[in-house]
């Protein structure tokens, strides 16, 4: 099977390897001819940056590039960001990197236009009605890692400085127009990095997998996102060269972030919160949750996730499918607990209370409330 393709589902996907080069071709067909591309500090001297500067450069779309991004981006990154756009006259933007570069970089096109600040847009009710949608920047999005999926998705999670609680922007227009999902991009991605991007994504889809709500389609995309994780992740961490293990890892990406329209839970209620705080790497932070979180739910989620075995080929029930989850934490690298991480015990209460605001609470197949809620952060730290 040759892993390229063009889809246009969530949105126009240019997916396979080599396929950085139709950059300005993405650029002509958004109407961007001086784009700026933000990506974070970790990327800004890397080849594989300067090389699409250069793709930028010689197809006379300029090589301007914003990199202040913190990796929680938070709204000081935001306002210097929109301080550069608005300065440089540009037209539209170049959304590069992982999660923190690719949702900085979102709200950097969603806020070129809008008047009121970010936090007026905040994932509540309507309130992303509150925004001039012709005011919102056009957006490429070229993803550099394999995990947040936030390439494909209609929201960015900024980070309140003041209050170190992480906020989810959303509006469907912040879906970016066209990706382009290079897999050789992410080949130089250190080990540790393809661990927790990767646990990101197998998160992504399990909680989307074990969310209440009603959406099948969502249901089954997240099944063969967790198969590719569960059949790929090992290989690129094995060989980061593996070029069709990145390919799918890539695409598993992508599929965690489609299916959790259908729900999140408290793996990334806790991890939102213990992020914002403690600095802690999302994806990696997911994944230390991830087997006291199974045993929480276990109540509602148990013939579930017998169900989900069968697909992916592990014997036995809920046990195994657990004992699954720690071994591939283990193989990872990831940390046992968060503590681990240095998260302390003198704030649970607190974080609980932070976890029990997030939005992703309400797709847990448990309610939560403070008291267990603090009972599963003890368990996690």
């Amino acid at each position: 099977m040759k892993l390229y393709g063009n889809w246009s589902y969530p949105t126009t996907i240019k997916f396979g390897a080599g396929r950085i080069k139709e950059l300005p071709e993405a650029c002509e067909a958004t109407g961007m001819k001086n784009p700026l591309l933000v990506t974070d500090n970790g990327l800004a001297d890397l080849p594989i940056t300067q090389a699409t500067l250069d793709i930028m450069e010689a197809a006379g779309l300029g090589r301007a590039m914003f990199s202040d991004v913190d990796p929680n981006p938070n709204e000081k990154n935001l306002e210097a960001g929109l301080e550069v756009y608005k300065s440089g006259n540009h037209d539209g933007v170049i959304a590069f990197g992982g999660g923190s570069g690719l949702d900085l970089a979102k709200m950097v096109a969603f806020m070129s236009g809008q008047t009121r600040p970010v936090w007026d847009y905040e994932d509540v009710d309507d309130w992303w009605t509150r925004a001039d949608p012709n005011g919102i920047a056009p957006i490429i999005a070229v993803p550099t890692t394999a995990g947040t999926g936030s390439e494909v998705g209609r929201a960015s999670v900024i980070t309140n400085s003041e209050t170190h609680v992480k906020k989810i922007i959303f509006h469907p227009k912040v879906l970016p127009s066209i990706v382009i999902a290079d897999p050789e991009l992410t080949v130089g991605m250190p080990p540790m990095i393809t661990a927790g991007t990767g646990m990101d994504a197998f998160a992504h889809c399990l909680e989307a997998y074990s969310s209440p709500h009603y959406h099948p389609m969502s249901q089954g995309i997240a099944v063969e996102g967790l198969r590719l994780v569960k059949e790929y992740l090992p290989r690129a961490m094995a060989d980061g060269t593996d070029i069709e293990a990145r390919a799918h890892m890539m695409s598993a990406a992508m599929m965690g972030a489609t299916a959790f329209q259908k729900g999140l839970g408290a793996v990334h209620a806790i991890s939102h919160p213990i992020g914002a705080v403690y600095g802690t790497h999302h994806g990696t932070t997911n994944a230390v949750v991830i087997p006291p979180v199974l045993d929480f739910n276990r109540p509602a989620i148990e013939d579930r996730i017998v169900t989900l075995n069968g697909y992916l080929d592990i014997e036995g029930g809920f046990d195994e499918f657990r004992q699954y989850v720690v071994d591939l934490n283990e193989s990872l690298g990831i940390p046992k607990r968060l503590s681990e991480m240095g998260v302390g015990t003198n704030r649970i209460e607190e974080i609980a209370r932070m976890a029990l605001e997030d939005p992703s609470t309400g797709g847990n197949p448990v309610e939560m409330t403070l008291e267990n809620t603090i009972e599963l952060l003890e368990k996690c730290v």
